[in-house]
């Protein structure tokens, strides 16, 4: 060999020339490290010397957190200790993992920061992935610090040993294994930039007790090493002229707006982007509130269970501009039947997403509030050149889906309230200001339906994954951050159905004892009701373990009696049979506010969520309510019956659409 290439190969490697192998080569492909050996040897001491653990709750302190949640555990128990009466940031004790991950991301949707949490190992790592894929389902800032077994019993299946690194790297942004107390400042720093930047995420930091219990020397700020991890926010010129060119040749558009929005605060831009352009708004479930609902250009949710005339809107146009969303299922319906006619633009952050389900013509990767920013002047430009397109007949359509289907239900047939006459009166009831937090079920469809939205990050709810028992938490959550960032001026309502409810209702010790005054609207139909409607549609009324209850056959207010439950957990309770009790249990639970307050209505068992498009169906066959299907075309095959009219003003439209 010759001596330049020897002397290379053998110089010495700085920290950053090394290249650091993956959990599964650093523990199997090589000998077991003792754990002395990840004591760093220095020279000069360049910090305040301190033990691993003490870094932890330092380094969140010096990123700025105020509010942590979690549950405590052996292989975490350094990082506790040293959690004391100095410590700058609150701690929330919650009552189960799953549920300190969904009160960070309640947490983090309501004031925009980043949610933390901090469990144990083992069982307590894998309870908490529940809320690390929901998390990343709906793009939530978190850090989620979970315990590990020191370094030297890694592999050897110790008492409470997981690999949870490797069992959330499918489901999270990113994850890290820490076997060195000196990483740690590093490693929390780069964590709580990888969370909030580009996408946002959750971000696991798996902490050996090796590390935890491990001498270094800290010092702020930390360089972070991400190489490769540049977030693209600004749009390259040229696309940003392809879409305004699209916009001027186009007479039926829409903004099809998800939550990527939300997450870029884009709402203002996306307002301007209608006012300037004429179209209409369309939302996802996590986007609603992003402009508010009094907007005339605002037609409500699309998809599975969407208003008429955003699904309609959708179908029928012929230019589609999906902003921060990501043709999720419940949206598209049957996929290549979603919007045939148009062509799309697709802004998003993230580029795995741009061409994942639809291919776009456009495709615009950046960040949601600047690539708009960026995007109108330049339509503005060709306005000026060519006019405005004449958008009236467009607008006509739209219009008369508006009138004749508006969101409405059936009244029950048993004596019972109708659910979505409470969430009508929860909304119109309550505070502008109040934050709305839902569980996942039908319950949730009809709070995004019935309730009037003025803002943004004034819905919570479990969008992408749809986990049952994301609403207690959630809220408690929300209601900590409203303490922290408005001064508890924001009321938190949960609206909950009692089958999801009960996944977490053990958080009510949390609610109280923490001083969360959430507000609970529990809509009780004793069963799991979104799958009872399936089994109604679709498997020939066969309920088949989807009954909670049966009051008749018990003699009792319920299994759980939810008003002696919250009682138990120090909460005031209050139960509403009848329109006049439901209207008084309201005005009350608003007026309090030093403590939770659960309102058990009892709502009709048979009430179904409209419209309706069933699963993998064409959006086309939305059905309005049972034997109204109002975008069924005039072909020979409609089983049901179809709407001539709004046929007939479809036609119209299409045919007589204004020409550039």
């Amino acid at each position: 060999m010759a001596p330049a290439a020897d002397a290379l190969n053998t110089r010495h490697l700085t920290k950053e020339e090394t290249v650091s192998p993956t959990p599964l080569q650093a523990f199997s492909g090589v000998a077991k490290a003792n754990a002395n050996q990840h004591t760093h040897k220095r020279t000069i001491v360049d910090g305040e010397k301190m033990t691993g653990a003490q870094a932890l709750v330092r380094s969140l302190e010096d990123l700025g957190v105020k509010v942590v949640f979690g549950i405590p555990g052996g292989a975490i128990l350094p990082v506790y200790d040293a959690i004391d009466e100095h410590t700058k940031f609150r701690f929330v004790l919650m009552r189960h993992e799953q549920a300190a991950g969904h009160a960070a991301e309640g947490y983090a949707v309501a004031t925009g920061e980043v949610g933390v949490c901090i469990v144990t190992s083992g069982p307590g790592a894998t309870n908490v992935i529940t809320a690390i894929a929901d998390a990343n389902m709906d793009s939530i800032p978190m850090i989620v610090v979970t315990g590990q077994v020191g370094v030297n019993a890694i592999g050897t299946d110790a008492f409470q040993e997981a690999d949870i690194v490797g069992a959330t790297y499918p489901v999270a942004k990113h994850s890290y294994l820490v076997t060195d107390a000196q990483d740690i400042p590093r490693v929390l720093s780069e964590a709580h930039y990888i969370a909030r930047s580009g996408r946002p995420g959750p971000v696991v930091v798996d902490l050996t007790k090796t590390a935890q219990n491990g001498t270094m020397y800290y010092s702020w700020p930390q360089r972070m090493i991400l190489p490769g991890y540049n977030p693209t926010t600004e749009a390259h010129g040229r696309v940003l002229d392809d879409a305004a060119r699209l916009f001027q040749h186009a007479f039926r558009p829409v903004l099809y707006v998800g939550g990527g929005a939300v997450r870029s605060d884009a709402g203002a831009e996306v307002k301007a982007l209608s006012d300037l352009t004429g179209a209409p708004i369309v939302t996802t479930l996590p986007a609603r509130g992003i402009v508010p609902d009094d907007d005339p250009a605002v037609l409500g949710m699309l998809g599975m269970h969407g208003t008429i005339a955003a699904t309609g809107a959708v179908q029928r146009s012929d230019l589609l501009v999906a902003i921060g969303a990501r043709f999720d299922d419940r949206v598209t319906g049957k996929l290549e039947a979603f919007a045939p006619g148009a062509r799309v633009i697709h802004i998003d952050i993230d580029p795995a997403e741009i061409g994942k389900n639809r291919t776009p013509d456009v495709p615009i990767v950046g960040d949601v509030k600047t690539v708009l920013s960026a995007l109108m002047p330049r339509i503005e430009r060709q306005h000026a050149i060519h006019g405005k397109p004449n958008l009236t007949t467009w607008w006509g359509l739209i219009n008369s889906w508006v009138e004749k289907y508006p969101l409405t239900y059936q009244e029950p047939t048993d004596g019972t309230l109708a659910p979505q006459w409470v969430v009508e009166e929860l909304s119109h009831a309550a505070n502008p200001e109040t934050i709305w937090v839902s569980g996942v079920g039908q319950h949730q469809m009809w709070a995004t339906q019935f309730i009037n939205f003025s803002h943004p990050h004034q819905w919570i709810s479990s969008g992408g994954l749809g986990t049952m028992g994301f609403g207690l938490p959630a809220a408690i959550g929300a209601s900590i951050g409203s303490q922290r960032y408005f001064d508890g001026k924001k009321p938190v309502w949960l609206i909950d159905g009692d089958g999801s409810f009960q996944m977490t209702s053990e958080e009510l010790a949390a609610a109280f004892l923490e001083g969360a005054p959430v507000k609970i609207a529990l809509l009780n139909n004793s069963v799991y009701g979104m799958v009872r409607q399936w089994q109604t549609l679709f498997y020939n009324n066969h309920y088949s373990a989807t009954i909670l209850h049966e009051e008749e056959k018990t003699g009792l207010e319920g299994v759980p009696d939810f008003v002696k439950l919250a009682e138990a957990y120090g909460c005031v309770a209050l139960r509403a049979r009848t329109k006049d009790e439901a209207v008084e249990a309201i005005r009350r639970a608003n007026e309090i506010n030093d403590r939770p307050v659960l309102v058990d209505f009892r709502v009709w068992k048979d009430a179904m969520v409209w419209p309706m498009v069933a699963a993998g169906d064409s959006n086309d066959n939305v059905t309005y309510l049972p034997g109204i299907k109002p975008l069924r075309q005039a072909d020979g095959l409609a089983a049901m019956p179809v709407d001539s009219d709004a046929q007939a003003d479809e036609a119209t439209a299409i045919i007589t659409e204004e020409q550039d």
